[in-house]
């Protein structure tokens, strides 16, 4: 992973080698699950993507997205996905090596933020809105195959209620580990064994960005684990212990809005000076700079 702060960015990520394989079998699908009509998708076509300075991030339904993830369970292939809101790119725009970081990652979008900035540069929407709270759920419901899964991170109230919801809403998975994000630097190697002995096929990562990234990346080859996404806040959903914005806000786009009333001090600065901030970096990046750096100095 490529250090240093001069915010100039490698942008040809490979998205034929982090996601193209043979394609699904398909053969242990369930008849009743939703993605019967994706048992013979291959990657003959690349994904689209959605440009966002040196992101690109997969532009494509719920249901193509969850068979990228069965893809990989199936045949225990690496895939690290980051799920990115505008303050995600914001902290990666003032952070060249988190930057880079993400640029190794599998890149899905998360919220009103980044749908304006693909449209603002790229004159397209995403077709549907990523974000872990939604994506995660959907993908237990629907990948068709019971999945081991190790959660991670979060306060340990907030870690048993998520079990708890998941063992309760999704039970043809199994709960293989959990353990709360707060630990020493010296307990990583045995976090690590620990994760790997359990051998789930889904860890979820939950310590919010960019903290849950750097984990991923800097031990993937530490965990034996296929699919690994960072989910941020989906555990305090999850267990109830953080309300949902009522649906109607989630459709506007406008969920970010009710999170800050909740939790004004602690969000104020990500969401009152990161909004403007993020999208005057992508005025900048549509001044002439799109795709080939991110923004300098903001």
């Amino acid at each position: 992973m490529a250090g240093g702060g001069n915010g100039i960015f490698h942008e040809d990520m490979n998205y034929r080698e982090v996601l193209c394989k043979p394609s699904i079998s398909g053969k242990n699908l369930s008849s009743t699950s939703t993605l019967e009509n994706e048992k013979n998708v291959n990657c003959q076509k690349q994904p689209e993507t959605g440009a966002i300075g040196p992101f690109r991030l997969l532009s494509m339904h719920l249901d193509r997205a969850v068979s990228h993830v069965r893809s990989a369970v199936d045949q225990r292939r690496k895939l690290n996905i980051a799920i990115c809101n505008a303050h995600t790119l914001l902290t990666a725009f003032d952070d060249a090596e988190y930057a880079h970081l993400l640029q190794s990652m599998t890149l899905l979008n998360d919220g009103i933020g980044v749908n304006i900035a693909n449209n603002f540069l790229n004159g397209q929407s995403f077709p549907d809105n990523l974000n872990g709270t939604d994506f995660v759920p959907y993908m237990l419901k629907t990948i068709g195959v019971p999945l081991r899964i190790y959660l991670f991170g979060a306060h340990d109230a907030q870690l048993v209620g998520a079990a708890a919801t998941i063992r309760e809403r999704y039970p043809d998975h199994i709960i293989v580990g959990q353990r709360s994000g707060y630990f020493e630097a010296g307990e990583v190697p045995a976090i690590c064994r620990e994760i790997s002995e359990a051998k789930p096929d889904l860890l979820l990562v939950a310590m919010g960005n960019p903290r849950q990234e750097r984990f991923i990346m800097e031990h993937q080859d530490s965990l034996d684990v296929p699919v690994a996404i960072g989910v941020g806040a989906l555990f305090d959903f999850m267990s109830g212990s953080v309300a949902r914005a009522p649906r109607v806000l989630q459709v506007i786009g406008l969920e970010w809005l009710f999170r800050l009333t909740l939790e004004p001090r602690r969000l104020f600065r990500r969401y009152i000076i990161g909004i403007p901030r993020f999208l005057f970096a992508i005025f900048k990046l549509r001044l002439g700079r799109r795709g080939k750096a991110a923004p300098e100095s903001l």
